[in-house]
């Protein structure tokens, strides 16, 4: 059953639907299997998968909330909808300090933007550009990797919905270009070596070593293009696999 027919209008409260409810497992779960099954959500759940952007909002937030602590019993603010931040309540005059950062800083770019604003890759301002142009958080913005993450795993937790297909180094989908920063691949992939050489990276195996700023969803790029693989052709050849 897909969680659409499931959490109407996605607000996430306590007599309508649990976290553990949403990923479709038993609160006394180990992590690993937490982990896995979020991940499988969010495949299914994905705008590129035939999902919808709610669907997918509600999936990352139940799993910020397992990993946040939540407990079966534990109430949700009623005003509390899939993919809004959580915030915790404190006095006014005794703000809460904001968290460290966990992990690597990425700066990114959705290549659509930039081709509309005609933009290139290779301008020396290309991201100053982006920073003073007003785009919608979704277009520009950074994040954090954490350890053991993907690029795309990072972004999907910050609820983006970044395109892909295999998600395993067997096609483009889930292309960037890297413009700055140390951001090595391993050594199956689908690019050629004159891609790879251009900094083009698949956000789907790779993480970054150091603070980068990538432009991604260039997978409309000449070269690039050449590679896509159709979500649905990939689903087809992997089911009788």
């Amino acid at each position: 059953m897909r969680l659409h027919t499931v959490f109407a209008g996605w607000v996430l409260r306590v007599g309508v639907a649990s976290p553990y409810e949403i990923l479709g497992v038993d609160p006394d779960a180990e992590e690993a299997e937490i982990v896995d099954a979020y991940r499988e959500r969010v495949k299914e759940t994905h705008p590129d998968q035939g999902g919808s952007t709610e669907a997918f909002l509600a999936v990352k937030t139940a799993f910020e909330r397992i990993e946040n602590g939540w407990e079966p019993g534990d109430a949700v603010p009623e005003s509390d909808v899939a993919g809004d931040a959580d915030v915790e309540t404190t006095d006014v005059d005794e703000p809460a300090e904001p968290p460290e950062p966990e992990g690597v800083r990425v700066e990114y770019l959705n290549y659509e933007v930039m081709a509309d604003r005609l933009w290139e890759l290779t301008d020396d301002d290309l991201f100053e550009k982006a920073a003073d142009g007003g785009l919608d958080p979704e277009d520009y913005g950074e994040f954090y990797v954490r350890e053991s993450e993907s690029l795309l795993e990072a972004a999907e937790r910050q609820g983006y919905a970044w395109p892909f297909a295999c998600r395993g180094g067997a096609c483009t989908n889930c292309a960037v270009a890297v413009v700055e920063g140390e951001m090595p691949s391993p050594s199956s992939h689908i690019l050629p070596k004159e891609l790879h050489d251009r900094g083009i990276r698949l956000s789907c195996i790779v993480a970054p070593e150091t603070d980068a700023r990538i432009v991604y969803n260039v997978k409309n790029l000449p070269a690039v293009q050449d590679l896509l693989l159709p979500a649905s052709r990939f689903e087809a050849s992997s089911s009788t696999d």
